[in-house]
């Protein structure tokens, strides 16, 4: 984590002490990750927050498969608006920009956490045919 990330964090954890840093530093590389998966090539890089979960989804099911959900209520993460908090933290104390028609609802809703971090890992048979769940 760069010295000037670290400082972002703690003053964004001084204002909302639910998330751990692990959490702001994985939506830090998530939405690296998402900007990459939607707008590679692109001057633009901004993704919504739909385009964002699904970025950190797809990163975090790679990054930590079977353990995910587990690491992700640890720092704080159960659901989608989570992770819309701390990226609207970080664009509270500026670290993060905005676009114009950007909100925190927009990160409402998506997918439900327990089955997008747990049903990749089961045996076929038990899975649910839901799109994106797969890594």
């Amino acid at each position: 984590m760069s010295p000037l990330f670290a400082q972002a964090v703690h003053h964004a954890i001084q204002r909302d002490d639910r998330y751990r840093p692990e959490a702001y530093d994985l939506v830090r590389v998530a939405l690296n990750h998402a900007s990459e998966m939607f707008r590679q090539g692109q001057e633009d890089q901004h993704v919504s927050g739909q385009e964002l979960l699904a970025g950190f989804r797809d990163y975090v099911i790679k990054e930590f498969g079977p353990m995910s959900l587990t690491l992700l209520n640890q720092w704080g993460l159960y659901r989608g608006l989570d992770v819309g908090h701390i990226v609207y933290n970080l664009i509270e104390i500026g670290y993060f920009g905005r676009n114009e028609g950007d909100s925190l609802e927009d990160f409402d809703g998506g997918y439900d956490f327990n089955t997008a971090f747990t049903e990749p890992f089961l045996p076929a048979k038990d899975r649910q045919s839901s799109p994106g769940t797969t890594p």
